[in-house]
């Protein structure tokens, strides 16, 4: 089983922003081009509308953020997730047929 293989909504890579910490500069809005976030006036800071936009180990956004708000699971996380979520989906299959 392919990573292509196994549907974006099962896998836990997006973005987390912590809110108090937030400049409210708009940087990770501006930056990213997959509409991951929106921004929240009342908060003034983003909000994770979309995660599941977020491209699969891309943690760019959380580069541009000058206040150190966003961060996302490690890349071995991301590695045990994919592995466990192959595991499962195979599993699956073998016992559906």
């Amino acid at each position: 089983m392919k990573s292509t293989d196994i549907p974006r909504e099962l896998i836990p890579w997006y973005p987390t922003v912590d809110a108090e910490a937030c400049l409210g500069d708009q940087e990770c809005l501006n930056f990213c081009k997959n509409e991951v976030f929106r921004w929240d006036e009342d908060r003034n800071a983003p909000i994770v509308a979309h995660p599941y936009n977020c491209v699969l180990g891309c943690s760019a956004c959380m580069k541009v953020c000058a206040a150190a708000a966003i961060t996302f699971p490690t890349i071995d996380e991301l590695r045990r997730a994919m592995r466990r979520l192959r595991a499962q989906l195979n599993a699956d299959a073998a016992a559906a047929s």
